[in-house]
C-alpha cells in the first residue's frame, strides 16, 4: 500500500507531509527508543486516512514523559499510617458559621469580589451520561424535576443569574473531553450559551494518556489504527485550562478567584458569595466545601489535615477503625466529606500549573479492551492495563494556606451519576432533593405547596430563598406543578 512521506514529524504538521521519507519511518524512529514501536505493528493494512489517524494519535503522546512517569510509579502511598495522623482540618462549621455577623461579614466580602469582576467559574464537564443510559454528554441530562432543564441550562443559568445580581460579568470556562467537545460546543450555541455572552465562555479540551499494559508498559492499541486513550482525570483541567491560553486569559481579566464545580451536582450554588468571602477572610490559597458524614463508612472522600497539610483520604483507603474514631465532642473526628466544590486563587494556579511535573499522575489498574498481536480484539474481564489519571485535589497540599466550609448536604449536594433504580445518586433523588429545596424557598415566602406537587424554580426567577420570597406573594397556592422562571 502507499505510503506517505515526511522529513520531520510534530503534532502541528503531520497532515501536511513533505516527500522524503515514509511516515512508517519517522514514526519508527520515534517510538523504537521507548520500546513502543508495535504501534505500527498493522501499518501496512490501514488504508492512508487511517495511517493518519494512528500518526495523529501517536504525535498527541509525549512518550519521553510517559516513560519518565512510569519508571516515576509512586509506591503505594500508606494510607493507612496517613490516617493514623489524620485530624480534622481547618474550617468552617454550620454551627460556627450560623453566627449572622460572621456569615454576613464574609457574603460582603464575597460580594464586593462578585460586584468587581475578580471571579470567574470553572466548570468541569468532561463526562458522559453512559451510566445514566443517556448517549450524550452528561450536561445535556435533562434533570429539572418538573421542566427536565437539562444540567447545563441549571448551572449556566446561575452563572448568568450572579452576574447580573452584581452587575459584573462572570467568565465561565467550560472542560469538556475529546468525547463530548464538538456536541457540547454545538449544544451550547444552539442554545445560546443560555444567555452567556460569547466572550464570557472559553470552552477547553482536557487531554488525554494511553493505556498501557500492566505488565510491560506497552501502550495498547484500541483497534489497528486507533490508540486506547482516555481523558486525564479531572486534575487534567490544571494543564488543559494553561494549555488552551485559559489562565492567561483570566489573568488578563484581572480574575484573582475561581470558583470551581463538577456538572453532576445542579444544588451546587455557584459562585456562593459567602463561600468566596469566608476564602478571602482566612486569606486560604484553596478552599473546598465538606459536608458532615452521616455514617462513619460513608463512600465520600475524607478531608483530614495530615502533618498540617489538607489531604482527602478516599473512604476505600480509611481503615475502618480511623473512620469511627470519636472527636472531642462525641461526633466523628474525621467528619468532613468532600463533594469537589472549590475556591482557588489564580495565582496558585499559576504557580502550580508552572511547577516542573505539574500535578501527580495516579495509576488505576483497569480492564481495557484491546487487541492482540493477530490484530483480534480482546476484552479482559480483569485489568490488564493501566490507566493515568490526575486528580484536582492533590492541589490541596500544594496550597500554603487551606480553609473548608461545611454547607448542608441536603440543600447542597444531589449528584446525578447513577442510573435509575441505584441505591443512591439517581436522578430521582436529585429531583426530589430539588423539589425540597423549591419547597423551602416558597414557604419561607409564605406560599403553600399542595403535597405531591413539584415546583421548580429557574435560577433566573430566584437564585435563593430570599430573592424568591420578594418575588412571591404570601398565601399563593401551588395546587399543580409549575416552573417558575
Amino acid at each position: 500500500m502507499p505510503d506517505s512521506t515526511v522529513t520531520s514529524f510534530t503534532s502541528s504538521d503531520w497532515a501536511a507531509p513533505v516527500s522524503v521519507w515514509p511516515l512508517r519511518d519517522v514514526l519508527a524512529r520515534q517510538l523504537r527508543p521507548y520500546g513502543q514501536d508495535h504501534l505500527l505493528a498493522f501499518w501496512d493494512e490501514l488504508a492512508p486516512t487511517e495511517q493518519h489517524q494512528l500518526a495523529a494519535e501517536i504525535a498527541t503522546i509525549d512518550f519521553s514523559e510517559l516513560a519518565r512517569i512510569l519508571r516515576s510509579e509512586p509506591l503505594a502511598e500508606n494510607w493507612a499510617l496517613a490516617a493514623e495522623r489524620a485530624v480534622p482540618p481547618a474550617a468552617i462549621r454550620l454551627n460556627e458559621s450560623s453566627d449572622p455577623t460572621r456569615r454576613d461579614t464574609a457574603r460582603q466580602r464575597g460580594a464586593a469580589a462578585l460586584r468587581e469582576g475578580r471571579v470567574a467559574a470553572v466548570l468541569v464537564a468532561g463526562g458522559q451520561g453512559t451510566r445514566l443510559g443517556f448517549p450524550h454528554p452528561k450536561g445535556m441530562f435533562p434533570i429539572g424535576p418538573v421542566a427536565n432543564t437539562p444540567l447545563f441550562q441549571i448551572l449556566l443559568e446561575q452563572v448568568l443569574a450572579v452576574s447580573r445580581r452584581y452587575g459584573a460579568p462572570i467568565p465561565l470556562y467550560l472542560m469538556t473531553s475529546p468525547a463530548t467537545h464538538a456536541e457540547t460546543g454545538a449544544y451550547l450555541e444552539s442554545h445560546q450559551r443560555f444567555g452567556l455572552a460569547t466572550e464570557d465562555v472559553h470552552l477547553f479540551c482536557q487531554g488525554t494518556m494511553p493505556a498501557v499494559d500492566a505488565l510491560s508498559g506497552r501502550v495498547l492499541l484500541e483497534s489497528k489504527d486507533r490508540i486506547a486513550l482516555s481523558p486525564d482525570g479531572h486534575g487534567g483541567m490544571l494543564a488543559a485550562l494553561a494549555a488552551s491560553g485559559g489562565l492567561d486569559d483570566l489573568e488578563r481579566r484581572g480574575i484573582e478567584q475561581v470558583f470551581y464545580f463538577q456538572v453532576d451536582n445542579p444544588l451546587v450554588k455557584v459562585c456562593d458569595p459567602e463561600f468566596i468571602g469566608h476564602h478571602l477572610l482566612a486569606e486560604s490559597e484553596a478552599s473546598t466545601q465538606v459536608v458532615a458524614k452521616r455514617d462513619p463508612l460513608d463512600r465520600v472522600g475524607n478531608v483530614v489535615s495530615v502533618d498540617g497539610h489538607m489531604r482527602i483520604i478516599e473512604y476505600s483507603d480509611l481503615p475502618e477503625h480511623v473512620a469511627r474514631r470519636s472527636g472531642a465532642d462525641g461526633g466523628l473526628d474525621l467528619w468532613a466529606g468532600s463533594i469537589a466544590v472549590h475556591v482557588f486563587d489564580v495565582a496558585f494556579l499559576r504557580r502550580m500549573a508552572e511547577a516542573r511535573g505539574g500535578l501527580p499522575f495516579h495509576f488505576a489498574r483497569k480492564a481495557v479492551p484491546t487487541i492482540d498481536a493477530a490484530g483480534q480484539a480482546v476484552s479482559p474481564t480483569t485489568p490488564n492495563a493501566i490507566k493515568l489519571e490526575r486528580f484536582i485535589f492533590d492541589l490541596l497540599p500544594e496550597a500554603r494556606r487551606t480553609l473548608a466550609v461545611e454547607v448542608d448536604a441536603p440543600r447542597r449536594f444531589a449528584p446525578v451519576k447513577n442510573a435509575s433504580g441505584a441505591a443512591s445518586d439517581t436522578p430521582e433523588h436529585s429531583q426530589h432533593a430539588m423539589a425540597l429545596e423549591s419547597r423551602r424557598w416558597l414557604k419561607e415566602a409564605g406560599a403553600v405547596v399542595a403535597p405531591g406537587v413539584s415546583v421548580e424554580i429557574s435560577p433566573l426567577f430566584a437564585l435563593d430563598a430570599e430573592e424568591c420570597r420578594r418575588k412571591v406573594r404570601p398565601g399563593t397556592r401551588f395546587e399543580i406543578s409549575a416552573y417558575l422562571r
